[in-house]
């Protein structure tokens, strides 16, 4: 991995993770809260994820909790870690996959920059894009509506990438 400056810049901007809760994620607040008797930090639905960030303290406690929230939910549940930098939130996004290099990137089409996550296999990238790519596109969503960067810059978009042909 091969960093530059205005790399460690972008990838270790403070950022906070924001939403309006509705009423749909107050219910789900208040049904992690019951479960796992841990508050999290937020809740939020997109599509038909929907993703519990808790403190890094809790992460392992709630975790235990994860396979009989996903049965009782008919939605795809993550609980993810509450990280204040870019780089951690990747990292959080895709908590069992093993990520080989993250890059950045000039998209020439559009001109603005990408970040390129690199799976060594074609598997682990088939399973961080999600069927029909719906899990990268809700990370990409999650990253444009609900991620508020300090210096007020948009995020970056997202690509998964394999190393294997």
């Amino acid at each position: 991995m091969l960093y530059t400056i205005l790399d460690d810049l972008i990838f270790y901007q403070v950022l906070r993770v924001v939403n309006k809760l509705m009423n749909f994620e107050i219910r789900l607040y208040q049904y992690f809260h019951q479960k796992t008797r841990i508050y999290p930090q937020n809740v939020i639905h997109i599509n038909k994820f929907i993703f519990f960030i808790v403190n890094n303290e809790d992460y392992f406690i709630a975790k235990d909790y994860l396979n009989s929230i996903r049965k009782e939910l008919v939605k795809k549940v993550l609980i993810i870690r509450a990280e204040n930098t870019l780089i951690n939130l990747i990292y959080s996004l895709f908590p069992d996959l093993y990520i080989h290099d993250i890059k950045i990137e000039w998209n020439v089409y559009s001109g603005k920059r990408e970040i390129s996550i690199c799976f060594l296999s074609f598997k682990e990238r088939g399973v961080a894009v999600g069927c029909n790519g719906d899990y990268i596109k809700t990370v990409n969503q999650l990253l444009e509506k609900n991620v508020k960067f300090q210096n007020d810059e948009k995020p970056i978009k997202i690509n998964c990438i394999s190393y294997s042909n």
